[in-house]
Parts: C-alpha cells; sequence; structure tokens
C-alpha cells in the first residue's frame, strides 16, 4: 500500500513539473495580410487589443513593420535575382542544389528576427510570436499564454 502512494505522489509531481515547462495557450491573436497594395506580403500594423494588457502598441507596430520590410526585401528583383534565374535556366537548376537564393537568405534572416524578438520582447510577456512562413505567409500568429502569477498563487 505504502508504494502505491509513493508512485502516485511521484506521478503527480511529474505532472505538475510538465505543467511548469509547457504552459497553458490561453488565446490566439492572427494579423492579417494586408491586399491594400496587392499581392506583396505585407501584414496589417493594426494593433489587436487582445494584447493591450501585455505589450506596447508601438513595439508591436515596430516588429510587423520589420517584417514587412523584410518581406519587401525578399521580393525585390534587382541584378543578383536575374543573375541567379540566368544561372538556373543554364545549370538546368542544380545551381540550387549548392547556393540559396536571395529569398532563402532573406526567409533565414526573418527567422532570426523573430527568434530575436521572441527572447528579447515577446516571451518575457506571456507571448509568442509565430514565423508566418510556418502559415503558409497568410498570417503572423501571436500565442498568448495563461498568466500564472495571478491564477494559482505559485
Amino acid at each position: 500500500m505504502r508504494s502505491s502512494s509513493r508512485e502516485t505522489s511521484t506521478m503527480a509531481e511529474t505532472h505538475s513539473l510538465q505543467d511548469l515547462q509547457q504552459p497553458a495557450v490561453s488565446s490566439k491573436v492572427f494579423i492579417q495580410r494586408d491586399y491594400s497594395s496587392g499581392t506583396i506580403c505585407k501584414f496589417q500594423t493594426k494593433f489587436p487589443s487582445e494584447l493591450e494588457s501585455r505589450l506596447d502598441k508601438q513595439q508591436f507596430e515596430e516588429t510587423i513593420q520589420t517584417l514587412n520590410n523584410l518581406y519587401a526585401e525578399a521580393e525585390k528583383l534587382g541584378g543578383k535575382s536575374y543573375l541567379e534565374g540566368c544561372l538556373a535556366c543554364l545549370t538546368a537548376y542544380t545551381i540550387f542544389l549548392c547556393m540559396e537564393t536571395h529569398y532563402e537568405k532573406v526567409l533565414k534572416k526573418i527567422a532570426r528576427y523573430i527568434k530575436d524578438q521572441n527572447e528579447k520582447i515577446y516571451a518575457p510577456r506571456g507571448l509568442l510570436l509565430t514565423d508566418p512562413i510556418e502559415r503558409g505567409l497568410r498570417v503572423v500568429e501571436i500565442t498568448i499564454f495563461e498568466d500564472r502569477s495571478t491564477g494559482s498563487g505559485r
């Protein structure tokens, strides 16, 4: 009988540790694409009311504007993009097996920026910014986690 109570308490402790490692999701906010300028990859900068208690409006707008600028840089056509296209045709597109395109380089830059923003701004406030590429470039998803400091008094 005693060993079974030890197993139960151990299971309860393990469960509570998992809860601490994986905070509960309270809700999600989706920032939609802005098609007012055509089909270029641009997201709306309207500040969602769900974030008012957790994030400064200026920080949010700066993040979205930086993302918009980075996507504009990725889609910009120039000499480099033209050269990449010519090399691709000349090598039957095998050049891309050993070379990253300008677009891929900027996507990596965006992923680093989002990671940095999550670490410095969003995660400390109980938020998580998801890379738009993971949502098909349709939305910027911001996950809001439960604020445990007010809930159970831990």
